[in-house]
């Protein structure tokens, strides 16, 4: 990631199990496991699905009614960018 570049959140949609597709304010998609970070405390609750699927995107992230969000610089890094299917190139 460019040191220069702080991601930020536009859009985010559901997947499947814990698993979000996330847009980034540089035109990236990248699909986000989220199951590894939902141990413990204010993240407890996501742990059930029903009220995982509940996010939004905030001002820069995704988070939940709870005040449960995660860093868009976590979600940036650690997300895997998507293929464009129809160039089969990532994006």
């Amino acid at each position: 990631m460019n040191p220069n570049y702080l991601p930020v959140v536009i859009a985010a949609k559901y997947l499947e199990d814990y698993k979000i597709e996330v847009e980034f304010n540089n035109g990236e998609k990248r699909r986000v496991d989220c199951e590894k970070w939902l141990t413990g405390g204010i993240f407890t609750p996501l742990q059930d699905k029903a009220y995982f699927k509940q996010f939004f995107v905030d001002d820069w992230t995704i988070a939940w009614a709870n005040g449960a969000d995660i860093d868009p610089e976590t979600l940036y890094e650690e997300g895997e960018k998507l293929i464009d299917e129809t160039t089969n190139i990532r994006e």
